[in-house]
């Protein structure tokens, strides 16, 4: 043992080496390495332990080494251009802000699947007061191991166990210092671009960006977009909208006569399923059906119901599905479009559209109005109404609420004393949150059985489905209590996936597979789209689809001529549908081929191609399907950052004027109660101004123990 001790020294024995070493030679330029080192340290062992990078090859991994080096040494080299105490604290300081950043990304990413951006930072207003209770579920007690040394270092200098430098280093080495983290950054960035041409350019995915070129450079290039987007609207032209409606023009595809005007004048209630999946439609647990009534809904023969549709959303999340849903626009690669640009920009949405061809328009959703802003969005998009957690009584009850608002059973039964009010025809929309991440309900609610998986963040997720299941059916149950279930269109999707890439080794078990391939998570993209209407010819359609195709896909069935409509989606029912699903980072799907994660596969079979194996037709086939995507997404993209609607002069379309909505509970009341007289073709109104409100049945316990 005494031997062992001679070999293995003590900590102490090590600090004070250690120190010793920093005393005699420049004790400042020992503590900057020291703090860079630790920078390094901690990043490179998160991206390895809570970042899915993909790394492959001997260049990529070469890069993930280099680059947290380069700006760790630039910010840190600011501390060498102060002199005493002052300098170190500031390389303390330096040390904290870079770990900082790396501990929201943990905690961002292991929920989203994707990096921190500043259009998510720039919306924590509309989102932050529900953002935080999700932050707080998924924090691990590791994550905090980022601060450590933060916390050692600054002990040791209140301590006084560290030599303050109190000449500080020449002006010359610190200029050198910023330097060799300049050139390392072009190094870097040198290599990465020879190993991945047009990466700043063609890329769409920050994984990419990160991976090449580091966490602290992809934050730098993510703030240059941001910056871009935002100055894109002063720099558009005419031109460009001209530009981009010759390509919509050469996209737009005929009707199917089939289809095109069989719902023409029904009411439409648009129902916006929260955070779920199409694997749970017919998906048992114990031998017990997850959504029992969904499944009914899916299989009705006049339900059109399509299994291979896959939402496209990125940082924005609902709101870029809503905008989708709404406009046919792609969200934003960064950040929320409805958040930035949904208060000034111009739309031609399809509240509007049906607003100028008769119907009231309607939005129900059970948290704050301002919530991914959608009280400036809605007036922009022609919502007559939008009735949010203000207009719900006892909203603000604890036990009404879960996580993003009031729980759907309770947020559906309250929203029907507003929907007999509407004058009819109304295209309504409703947006559930019960099923949201991170997916707890209280034992009252709870009457299904949790998965097994040993995930936790998992295995509550057939629960709320169970919950958002037997919400719905209760909602169906009272419309046709209303008599107007055999009147209305009721379209039903999916805003993007419930459970992220994050917990592969959970989606294995549930999927029932030993290991995940990017084919299998390709799939578990697929979200539910449903289309169901009185003696509608329904079944389940095979065609490939995503969000972007819902707009075009409902205005076919409602007979609604879209030939002027600047839509980035098709008409999933036409003949001539190629069923080409562009996905927000630059990956897509098709029936033949899709690309997912930088991988190709074969679509039918899951079988793996490699680009080496490519044959020509495949190599011809890729190419064109990149072109494509890449336009689309660029193009979409442009309408939104430039405001290019503004210079649509047509006029088979009505400007909203947004000036004359406002969504106050006492004048949306109001306004409610006057339609009853001067448009009476509500339910109430032809019920003889009596409500039939009592005809909603549920077993929301809540509402039990309040009676």
């Amino acid at each position: 043992m005494k031997h062992l001790v001679k070999y293995f020294p003590t900590p102490k024995q090590i600090w004070i080496k250690i120190k010793q070493t920093m005393d005699t030679s420049a004790p400042l330029v020992w503590f900057f390495v020291l703090n860079v080192a630790l920078v390094w340290l901690k990043t490179y062992v998160n991206y390895h332990m809570n970042f899915r990078l993909g790394v492959s090859g001997s260049v990529q991994n070469f890069l993930l080494v280099l680059n947290p080096l380069p700006t760790a040494i630039i910010f840190l080299s600011i501390a060498l251009y102060f002199k005493g105490a002052l300098s170190y604290w500031l390389a303390v300081l330096l040390n904290f802000i870079q770990s900082l950043w790396l501990f929201a990304n943990i905690l961002y990413y292991r929920e989203f699947s994707d990096f921190l951006s500043m259009g998510i930072l720039g919306s924590s207003s509309s989102t932050g007061n529900n953002l935080g209770k999700s932050i707080t579920a998924i924090m691990h007690w590791s994550d905090w191991l980022v601060f450590v040394d933060i916390l050692v270092l600054v002990v040791l200098l209140l301590f006084r166990q560290l030599t303050i430098d109190r000449r500080g280093v020449q002006k010359k080495f610190a200029v050198l210092t910023t330097l060799l983290g300049i050139v390392l950054m072009f190094v870097g960035y040198g290599i990465a671009s020879a190993d991945r041409s047009g990466l700043l350019t063609r890329s769409f995915d920050n994984n990419y960006i990160v991976k090449y070129l580091g966490l602290n450079e992809y934050a730098a290039f993510n703030a240059v977009q941001t910056y871009n987007q935002t100055q894109s609207r002063s720099h558009a032209k005419p031109a460009d909208f001209k530009e981009i409606q010759s390509f919509i023009k050469s996209q737009k595809l005929p009707n199917n006569v089939s289809y095109f005007g069989t719902q023409k004048g029904k009411n439409v209630f648009v129902f916006h399923l929260e955070s779920f999946q199409q694997f749970l439609i017919d998906y048992k647990v114990n031998g017990k059906e997850v959504t029992p009534n969904l499944n009914k809904f899916y299989h009705d023969q006049n339900t059109l119901s399509f299994d291979n549709f896959y939402h496209q959303v990125s940082q924005g999340k609902t709101s870029d599905a809503e905008i989708m849903q709404e406009n046919s626009l792609y969200g934003l690669p960064t950040g929320s479009a409805m958040v930035k640009y949904g208060t000034d920009n111009t739309f031609e949405a399809l509240p509007a559209i049906m607003g100028q061809r008769g119907y009231t328009t309607a939005a129900f959703h059970g948290d704050v109005a301002s919530f991914w802003n959608r009280d400036n969005t809605y007036k922009s998009w022609g919502y007559n109404y939008y009735f949010s957690k203000g207009y719900y009584s006892n909203a603000d009850k604890p036990s009404y609420n879960v996580g993003y608002g009031l729980k759907d059973k309770i947020f559906l039964r309250d929203s029907a004393k507003y929907i007999e009010q509407l004058p009819q025809p109304f295209y309504a929309k409703l947006v559930t949150v019960t099923n949201h991440y991170p997916y707890q309900l209280d034992k009252e609610n709870i009457n299904f059985p949790a998965t097994k998986t040993g995930d936790s963040t998992v295995d509550g997720y057939v629960q709320t489905a169970h919950y958002l299941d037997e919400a719905f059916a209760e909602f169906v149950s009272y419309l046709k209590k209303a008599g107007l279930y055999d009147n209305s269109v009721l379209m039903l999707y999916g805003d993007h996936y419930g459970i992220s890439e994050n917990h592969q080794p959970a989606i294995a078990k549930l999927l029932g597979k030993d290991k995940l391939t990017n084919y299998d998570l390709a799939q578990f993209q697929k979200v539910p789209f449903m289309i169901h209407g009185k003696d509608l010819k329904g079944g389940i359609n095979h065609t490939y689809g995503g969000e972007i195709d819902m707009m075009p896909t409902l205005l076919d069935i409602m007979g609604v001529p879209d030939n002027n409509l600047t839509m980035f989606g098709q008409d999933m029912l036409s003949e001539n549908y190629k069923g080409i699903v562009p996905l927000r980072d630059g990956d897509w799907i098709t029936p033949n081929m899709m690309k997912f994660n930088g991988d190709y596969y074969n679509t039918k079979t899951g079988q793996a191609i490699t680009e080496s194996d490519f044959t020509d037709k495949q190599k011809q086939y890729v190419k064109q399907t990149q072109s494509y995507v890449d336009k689309v997404l660029k193009y979409s993209d442009k309408v939104v950052t430039g405001d290019l609607l503004r210079f649509d002069k047509r006029t088979d379309f009505a400007k909203v004027d947004k000036s004359k909505i406002t969504y106050k509970v006492d004048t949306g009341l109001s306004n409610l109660k006057r339609n009853q007289t001067t448009n009476p073709s509500s339910v109430f109104a032809k019920n003889g101004n009596k409500s039939k409100v009592n005809d909603y049945k549920t077993d929301a316990p809540e509402l039990t123990d309040d009676k």
